[in-house]
């Protein structure tokens, strides 16, 4: 395919804006589904184009491609496909195409970045025989079809931890066990991070003391290594030291969600550290899932927002459900083994991925 003359997009398609179409007038049970540029966003009895199409985003979603076999109405922050050349390319090589081109490099950069119709006119597409077209489509499905079958697994595999909680404790927000319960109060002492002042000064910041940040987790009791903001020895000593291996749970940003460290870090003043917990009552592993699963509690005060603060005094109160020790220890040990999955499966999500953006590549070079 690599010797083969290629084509500007202009020459073999036009791209149509679509039309605006106000939410409230938009349906569930509409005949053609209502394309914006990140998909499909509702439903509606009228189309705007009645054949099959490709749908790109030109504002927001910028350059999010989307195939609408049955024709469908995109809204007006997104282009439709009219084939000039139909019989010179396959819809779903194009759309393959406009998955390998990094679209959002060529948007216009204003107050509002978007796509000029004339910049995508101006790009080049190889156009091999049909036959080969199909191929090249067969191949990229299936690869993306092994990326899906993964991504499913993953989210069966997040299932699970849930699941085992449920099975060996209950629910505890309803108490349904009935567990006796402590305060966290009388179980551990609480620390709250603290951040060295001020954070432009270079005497605390830039050295190899680890710090956790908020952006660090991304998941209830996921164990978690500080990988951004570290602090110098000086600024360490202005900061909060926490030992691996404690709880930490946000109390401001995503309030409620908690990690388990794994080094010697500082932590940041959006933290709390659960400190010196009851071995003799606790599995650190359990009581961290429980305080993950505290988390309609740790917002009592929120008033529905997000993103306010709750402070040590809350969590401090919070009664925690203390099930026979033996009993948590038995979970921790099959949560490690449910995580030692999820890696594996993580390495292999992240091996897809790459094997389908090579070939995505490749396909477009001659080289597939």
């Amino acid at each position: 395919m690599s010797k083969l003359e290629k084509k500007q997009l202009g020459e073999i398609l036009s791209l149509e804006y679509g039309k605006a179409l106000r939410s409230e007038e938009r349906s569930e049970n509409g005949r053609y589904p209502v394309y914006g540029s990140n998909g499909i966003v509702g439903s509606y009895n009228e189309a705007v184009v009645k054949h099959p199409t490709i749908v790109v985003g030109r504002k927001g979603a910028i350059g999010e491609a989307h195939l609408a076999l049955d024709g469908c109405w995109p809204i007006d922050t997104a282009f439709y496909t009219v084939l000039r050349k139909p019989d010179a390319v396959l819809l779903p090589f194009l759309l393959q195409w406009f998955r390998s081109v990094d679209l959002k490099a060529l948007a216009i950069t204003s107050t509002i970045p978007g796509l000029n119709r004339n910049t995508l006119y101006a790009q080049t597409i190889p156009l091999p025989p049909l036959p080969e077209q199909e191929r090249i489509v067969k191949l990229l499905d299936e690869a993306d079809a092994l990326r899906k079958l993964r991504s499913q697994a993953d989210k069966r595999s997040a299932e699970l931890i849930p699941a085992l909680f449920n099975e060996m404790f209950g629910d505890i927000q309803r108490d349904s066990k009935k567990w006796p319960k402590k305060t966290v109060a009388s179980v551990c002492n609480l620390v709250r991070g603290s951040s060295p002042r001020p954070k432009s000064d270079p005497r605390y910041y830039g050295g190899p003391v680890p710090r956790l940040m908020i952006e660090d987790i991304t998941r209830d009791g996921w164990q978690v290594t500080p990988r951004i903001d570290s602090l110098t020895t000086l600024g360490a000593t202005k900061s909060r030291p926490v030992k691996s291996g404690t709880i930490v749970m946000a109390v401001s940003g995503n309030v409620g969600l908690c990690a388990q460290l794994q080094v010697d870090a500082c932590i940041h003043d959006g933290f709390i550290a659960f400190n010196g917990l009851d071995g003799l009552l606790f599995d650190t592993v359990f009581f961290g899932f429980v305080m993950s699963h505290k988390r309609d509690e740790n917002r009592r005060n929120q008033a529905g927002a997000v993103f306010q603060n709750i402070t040590t005094s809350d969590v401090k109160s919070l009664e925690i459900p203390v099930p026979p020790l033996p009993l948590q220890k038995e979970f921790a040990s099959r949560v490690s083994e449910i995580r030692a999955m999820e890696s594996g499966q993580s390495s292999s999500r992240q091996s897809l991925d790459a094997l389908f953006q090579s070939m995505l590549h490749r396909a477009f070079q001659g080289e597939l």
